[in-house]
C-alpha cells in the first residue's frame, strides 16, 4: 500500500479544523443539473455522482485553464502540464489517466456543442472562462448515456445574459512573465440575450522551451421563443499559433534541473498550433401536457501543426510518416430529443427519448522534420490520408417515483461508428494503407434510489460503457508498419456504484464507493519521440471510493474538501515496451500490477474567510505517488501542496473593482506535476512550478 506524504496530515487539518464550528447560516443551492439529461428532477435526486462547480464566484486565479477551478470534485483529476502544447491531463476515475495528448475516455461539452470528437479525442483549451457560468461533471454508471468513450462527463456552460447587462475586464500578472487579459459583455434587451467573452493569455513558461500564446472568443446569442422557448446560437474562436513543446524529462534530469528542456527539444524546436473555429444552434421548446423538445447542431474545425524530435535516422524507414504533423478535422452532428414530465400509475414520471449522429473529415498528413542539415522545419511529404468516422446513436431514458421513497432512473444507448481512411500517399516501398472498420455497442444503464429521509438518499446503480480508439491511437501501427492500426478493439466496461448524499441548511456531504472492469484495455504498446502506438492488454479494474463535503459556518466562513482512494489494477498479464528503441513489446507485466498514470489517493481542502471587502483562503492540495510505466519500475513521488489567495473588493455605486493575489505551491515544493506514460526512453516527468506568485484585477460595470 502507498501513502500520501505526512505533510498531507498536516495541510489536512490545517483546512479541516474549522468545520468543528459549522452552524446553518447559509443554506447552499437545491438546483437541477442538464448533464443527466432529467428536466424536473435536482442533482440530489439523480442516482449518480454529480457536482456543480460555480464558475461565476470570484476567484483568483489566472481563467485559463478549466484545470484551476476542478480541484473540489472527487474521482477527478485535472494536471497542468505546464506545456501548452499538451493541453490538460483529464482523468475521471481513472478513465483518461494515460492519455499523452488531449482528453480521451471523457466525454466534453461547452454550451450543449461536443468538445469531444466523434472518435472520442477532445481537448479543454477553447474552453473560455471569462463568460461561463458553471461546470457540470457526471461521474459513474450513468456517463455511458453519452455514447463512445464515457468514462465520465464534462459539461461547461456560458450564463445566459439578463438585463440590465453588465461588463467585465479582467487582467492579471505573474511568475514567468505570464499575461492575461479578459473581456466579457453581456444583458438582454427586447427578448434578445447576449454574452461576449474575450481573452489572451501569454506566457514565457515555467520551463525553457515553454512559451506560448492563446487567443480565445466564446459568444452566446439566447433569442426568446413563443411558449417559454429559447434558441441559442453558440459560436467559439481559438487560436494557439505557437506553443512550445519542452518534453518530458528523466528522473535524473527531474532532480538536477526541473525548468530545463532536453536538447531534442532545442534542435528540432518542438512545438504546436492550433486554430478551432465553431458554431451551434440550441432549440429548447416546452410543448403541451409537459411536452418537451431540445434540439442542437453544430459544426467547426480544427486544425493542428505539430513538430516532433522523431530522430532523422528513424525517418530513412520508407514507412515512416515523418517527424511534422499536419492534422486537419471538420465535424459536424446533430442531436434531438423528446421528453414528458407527467405520471405513470399516479405518480411522478419523466421519459427522454433522443437520437445523435456526428461526422468527423480529417486530412492527416506527414512531413519530416528536416531539409538537408536543418531541423526543425518541414521537409518532404511523407504521409497522406483522408480519414472519417461517423456515428448514429439513440437513446432512451425515464425516472420514475415508483414509491413514496423510492424512484428508479433506467436507461440505454446503441451506438454505430464507422472509421474509413483513403491512403493517398502510395509509392513503390510505401503501399496502399487504406481500410476500414466498424464498431456498435448497445449500453444500458439503470439505478435506484432511497429516500432515507428529508435530506438524505442512498442509492446504487449499474451500467455498461465502451472506448473506440481514437484517430490518434490508430494512427499508428504497433508493428512500425504503416496505415491504420485496424486491428485495434474497443475497451468495454462493466460500472457499479452505492453512495450516500446528506445535506443540511448550510451544506452538504456525499460518498460513494464505485468499481469499473474494462475487458481488452487499450495500452500504450511504445512512445518514442512524441508518437504513441497502442494496443489491446486484456482486462482492467478500476475501484474505490470517493468523499467530498462543503458547509459554511459563522457569518464569513466557508469549507471544502474531497477526498479519492482509486485501485486500478491489469487483470491479465502482457508484454509491454520498456526500453529506448523498443518497438515490439518483449517485457512481461504480470497480472495484478497497477495500472499507470493514477494515484491511489488524492486530496483538496479548501478553507475560505470572506467579509463585504476582503476575503482570504488557503487551498492544500495532495496527492499520492504515481506509477510511470506499465512494469511499475518507476513512480513520480507523491507531493502536498498549499497555494494561498487574498482580495480586495472596492464598490463606486453599483461598479466594482477587485485586486487578488494568489501564491501557488507557497512551500515552494519540488514535485512532478503530470507524468508521459510509458515513454520510450525513459522521459516520463513533466515538473510542477516552484512557488508561483499572480496579482489580478477585475473591474464590473453596470450599465
Amino acid at each position: 500500500m502507498t501513502h500520501l506524504p505526512r505533510a498531507t496530515l498536516a495541510l489536512a487539518l490545517l483546512v479541516a479544523l474549522p468545520a468543528a464550528a459549522q452552524d446553518t447560516a447559509r443554506t447552499l443551492d437545491r438546483v437541477t443539473v442538464q448533464a443527466a439529461r432529467l428536466e424536473g428532477v435536482s442533482a440530489f435526486d439523480t442516482p449518480a455522482s454529480l457536482d456543480l462547480i460555480d464558475l461565476r464566484e470570484d476567484a483568483a486565479t489566472a481563467g485559463v485553464n478549466l484545470s484551476e477551478r476542478l480541484g473540489g470534485v472527487p474521482g477527478l483529476l485535472a494536471r497542468d502540464r505546464q506545456n501548452y502544447a499538451q493541453d490538460t491531463q483529464l482523468s475521471i476515475r481513472g478513465f483518461g489517466a494515460r492519455a499523452t495528448f488531449g482528453v480521451r475516455g471523457v466525454r466534453l461539452y461547452a454550451d450543449g456543442i461536443p468538445a469531444t470528437l466523434p472518435d472520442g479525442q477532445g481537448q479543454l483549451s477553447h474552453f473560455n472562462l471569462m463568460g461561463a457560468e458553471r461546470v457540470e461533471v457526471l461521474r459513474g454508471p450513468f456517463s455511458a448515456l453519452y455514447g463512445n468513450s464515457s468514462g465520465g462527463v464534462m459539461q461547461l456552460s456560458s450564463a445566459r445574459g439578463e438585463a440590465p447587462g453588465e461588463l467585465r475586464v479582467r487582467g492579471s500578472v505573474g511568475s514567468h512573465a505570464t499575461r492575461t487579459l479578459g473581456a466579457q459583455w453581456s444583458g438582454a434587451q427586447d427578448g434578445v440575450h447576449y454574452n461576449l467573452a474575450a481573452s489572451i493569455f501569454d506566457t514565457d513558461g515555467y520551463r525553457d522551451h515553454s512559451a506560448a500564446r492563446r487567443e480565445s472568443f466564446n459568444g452566446k446569442l439566447g433569442f426568446d421563443l413563443p411558449g417559454e422557448g429559447t434558441l441559442d446560437l453558440v459560436f467559439n474562436h481559438f487560436d494557439s499559433p505557437r506553443a512550445q513543446d519542452p518534453l518530458g524529462l528523466t528522473r535524473a534530469q527531474w532532480r538536477a534541473d526541473p525548468a530545463q528542456a532536453i536538447a531534442a527539444a532545442h534542435q528540432f524546436n518542438t512545438r504546436k498550433s492550433v486554430r478551432q473555429d465553431q458554431l451551434g444552434l440550441v432549440l429548447d421548446q416546452p410543448l403541451a401536457a409537459g411536452h418537451r423538445l431540445r434540439a442542437t447542431a453544430y459544426a467547426g474545425s480544427r486544425d493542428v501543426e505539430q513538430f516532433l524530435p522523431l530522430p532523422v535516422g528513424a525517418q530513412g524507414n520508407p514507412l515512416n510518416s515523418g517527424g511534422v504533423i499536419d492534422l486537419g478535422n471538420d465535424q459536424a452532428g446533430i442531436d434531438a430529443r423528446w421528453s414528458w414530465q407527467g405520471e405513470l400509475a399516479a405518480r411522478p414520471f419523466e421519459a427522454t427519448v433522443g437520437v445523435n449522429a456526428d461526422r468527423q473529415r480529417q486530412h492527416r498528413r506527414g512531413y519530416e522534420n528536416f531539409i538537408d542539415a536543418e531541423w526543425g522545419v518541414r521537409g518532404r511529404p511523407r504521409r497522406d490520408e483522408r480519414n472519417r468516422v461517423e456515428n448514429v446513436d439513440q437513446y432512451a431514458q425515464a425516472w420514475w417515483r415508483f414509491a413514496d421513497r423510492w424512484s428508479l432512473l433506467a436507461g440505454a444507448r446503441h451506438s454505430a461508428l464507422r472509421f474509413a481512411s483513403r491512403d493517398h500517399y502510395v509509392t513503390a516501398t510505401n503501399p496502399d494503407d487504406s481500410g476500414r472498420v466498424r464498431y456498435a455497442e448497445t449500453t444500458p444503464v439503470a439505478g435506484v434510489m432511497f429516500d432515507a429521509g428529508a435530506d438524505w438518499r442512498l442509492y446504487l446503480s449499474s451500467g455498461r460503457g465502451f472506448e473506440t480508439p481514437t484517430f490518434n491511437e490508430l494512427g499508428y501501427r504497433a508493428d512500425g508498419g504503416a496505415g491504420l492500426a485496424l486491428d485495434l478493439r474497443p475497451a468495454i466496461s462493466r460500472h457499479w456504484e452505492l453512495g450516500s448524499k446528506w445535506r443540511w441548511s448550510a451544506g452538504d456531504l456525499a460518498f460513494a464507493l464505485f468499481r469499473a472492469d474494462t475487458d481488452d484495455e487499450l495500452s500504450v504498446a511504445s512512445n518514442l519521440g512524441g508518437r504513441s502506438t497502442y494496443r489491446n492488454v486484456g482486462r482492467a479494474r478500476r475501484q474505490g471510493a470517493e468523499a467530498s463535503m462543503r458547509a459554511s459556518f459563522g457569518e464569513h466562513w466557508q469549507w471544502q474538501a474531497a477526498w479519492t482512494l482509486l485501485d486500478a489494477e491489469f487483470r491479465d498479464g502482457f508484454l509491454t515496451c520498456a526500453r529506448s528503441g523498443c518497438a515490439v513489446p518483449d517485457m512481461p507485466v504480470k497480472a495484478g500490477a497497477t495500472i499507470p498514470g493514477i494515484a491511489r489517493q488524492q486530496f483538496f481542502g479548501r478553507l475560505e474567510w470572506r467579509s463585504e471587502t476582503w476575503s482570504a483562503a488557503a487551498e492544500a492540495v495532495a496527492q499520492d505517488r504515481v506509477g510511470v510505466n506499465d512494469i511499475g519500475s518507476e513512480q513520480a513521488p507523491g507531493y502536498a501542496l498549499l497555494h494561498l489567495e487574498a482580495a480586495r473588493r472596492w464598490r463606486f455605486g453599483d461598479d466594482t473593482l477587485r485586486a487578488f493575489l494568489r501564491v501557488d505551491n507557497a512551500l515552494d515544493q519540488r514535485y512532478a506535476g503530470s507524468v508521459i506514460v510509458n515513454e520510450g526512453n525513459s522521459r516520463y516527468y513533466e515538473p510542477g512550478p516552484d512557488r508561483g506568485f499572480l496579482l489580478g484585477l477585475e473591474w464590473r460595470k453596470m450599465p
